[in-house]
């Protein structure tokens, strides 16, 4: 075939691919058209979820940054000196009140004590007989035996050898108590810290090197700072009293913990602090799963005295209009109502709305980004909404598993091997002629 032969057959074939296509366009769009003239040409009002308006007795509750701290905290230090003879606590053991934790070296102190026994027997030997001396000299002042000089030196004696006979017994209480304190025992329950000097080491009640701490777990401190604004409304309108204050509820979560631990106002601080605006507060808390630990940061709650109530909407439902909050409601010909609102204090996910909204109205709450003023809407509660999305999925499903056409029959192998039909297509002498008289001058069509 001549590369003119060849140019003819590609421009027909391309002209007929053109002419197919351009009717399936045409059609195409002539279905389109009708489809859109056939549904009026204005899409159907859209699904939007709506909640109901109502009142219901609600508590507000204002949430602060607190840091826990142990109600009773004590520091081990040692009260004599010697060498750690041995520890008898594990790393962070819970303790009782007058367990041994450390023993220092008691020979030195042993011996002390030994010898202030001696020292007071002796002073009471010494003490007996000068009293013996005195009640002898008191008889022989009534004969005249002896001297009014000699009688008072007898008193004397007898004074002194008493005051020496106390003075024995106190430095034996004293021996005694350092004694006992080469006994560290703890002086309150609770967990027990790491020993921070161990045993072997040397020890002197000059300096008091901290052997360890205890904390209290039973019950802990929360401490927080509270504005004067929620100070006024929550704590001074449950009333005057310090009585009336320890009555405001409060609450305490644990940084990414949903789990509440309630509690009880201890204190207010005495005076508001000028340069923040705040007053100290004091809550304690129980501890008896031992969460709570001193140091920890946790979320402190306190709420309203009271129960009142009050309008409140989700907090997705409310949009923002440069420094304005409104909503959507549902008005007249289920048409998307613009309405300005002012929102205030959270509840439970929940937004306190003061002014804007009445019992009754539906709020929209949901496709809030394709509402206009003024749209008309269809109107549906969640419940309602979702039920028409899972009739819609169970629908589409059916769809999907209904059974497709049968595929056709495998072809025969002579089907298989059959080329497309040839266009007819003839070629003019003269191409003809060319062809056969020139063969060797033919060149291949460059694609």
């Amino acid at each position: 075939m001549s590369r003119s032969t060849k140019n003819k057959f590609l421009v027909g074939i391309t002209a007929i691919a053109f002419l197919a296509g351009g009717a399936a366009i045409v059609q195409f769009t002539s279905i389109g058209d009708a489809i859109a003239q056939g549904e009026g040409g204005a899409p159907p009002p859209m699904p939007v979820p709506y909640v109901t308006v109502e009142e219901k007795p609600v508590q507000i509750w204002k949430e602060f940054s607190a840091r826990l701290t142990a109600v009773d905290y004590v520091e081990i230090r040692p009260q004599v000196s010697g060498l750690i003879e041995k520890i008898h606590f594990e790393d962070g053991q819970i303790v009782k009140k007058g367990d041994v934790l450390y023993t220092i070296d008691p020979r030195p102190y042993e011996a002390a004590v030994a010898q202030a026994r001696a020292d007071v027997a002796a002073a009471a030997q010494e003490a007996a007989f000068a009293q013996n001396e005195l009640a002898r000299a008191e008889e022989l002042l009534t004969t005249g035996a002896i001297s009014k000089q000699g009688y008072d030196q007898r008193v004397s004696e007898q004074k002194i050898n008493k005051s020496g006979s106390a003075a024995a017994n106190a430095r034996l209480k004293a021996a005694q108590v350092d004694l006992d304190r080469t006994s560290i025992k703890a002086p309150i329950d609770g967990r027990i810290s790491r020993p921070e000097i161990t045993q072997g080491n040397l020890v002197a009640a000059a300096s008091a090197p901290l052997l360890t701490t205890i904390v209290s777990d039973a019950d802990i401190y929360a401490d927080f700072e509270v504005d004067e604004r929620t100070y006024l409304t929550f704590v001074r309108g449950a009333g005057q009293t310090p009585e009336a204050e320890k009555s405001v509820p409060v609450r305490l979560y644990l940084k990414n913990d949903d789990k509440p631990y309630d509690g009880t106002i201890l204190s207010f601080d005495n005076k508001i602090n000028p340069s923040s605006g705040t007053i100290r507060v004091r809550a304690i808390f129980t501890n008896n799963d031992g969460a709570l630990l001193p140091g920890m940061f946790a979320r402190a709650q306190i709420g309203s005295a009271g129960v009142e109530n009050k309008i409140t909407i989700t907090e997705k439902a409310i949009q923002t209009d440069q420094s304005r909050k409104f909503v959507y409601v549902v008005g007249e010909g289920n048409a998307a109502t613009y309405r300005e609102v002012k929102p205030s204090d959270s509840v439970n996910g929940e937004r306190i709305i003061l002014s804007g909204l009445k019992p009754g109205d539906k709020v929209i709450v949901d496709n809030l980004m394709k509402l206009r003023p003024g749209a008309i809407v269809q109107p549906m509660t969640p419940q309602e909404l979702q039920a028409m999305k899972e009739q819609m999925a169970a629908q589409a499903g059916q769809q999907g598993g209904a059974p497709k056409e049968e595929a056709p029959t495998a072809a025969t192998p002579a089907e298989e091997t059959a080329e497309p039909e040839a266009i007819p297509f003839e070629e003019p002498a003269g191409d003809a002629a060319t062809d056969t008289e020139q063969p060797a001058a033919e060149q291949p069509v460059q694609e």
